[in-house]
């Protein structure tokens, strides 16, 4: 190629690229919209489902909490009762 050539090139290879970006940029923004549309969304079955089982977490935990209150204070009772001697020795 003569030099000509090339300075004619270059011009128009850097005005090329912007336009190619734009246009890869358009696509992929299209494919996004049209895999939207094919799926729209969760299920909102699958949304209820989801937030009755996080209330049923939520009194279990509770519940949780609960026992091992109760197994702390057995706990102290027990230890505290070993430290007594026997009534009646």
């Amino acid at each position: 190629m003569d030099k000509q050539m090339m300075a004619l090139m270059i011009p128009i290879l850097a005005l090329a690229i912007p336009l190619v970006a734009v246009i890869a940029t358009s696509l992929i923004k299209l494919q996004r919209v049209r895999n939207e549309g094919l799926n729209p969304g969760p299920d909102p079955a699958l949304l209820a489902e989801v937030d009755e089982l996080r209330h049923e977490l939520g009194q279990v935990r509770a519940e949780l909490g609960e026992v091992q209150e109760r197994l702390d204070f057995t706990e102290r009772l027990l230890t505290s009762g070993e430290r007594k001697p026997p009534a009646g020795s």
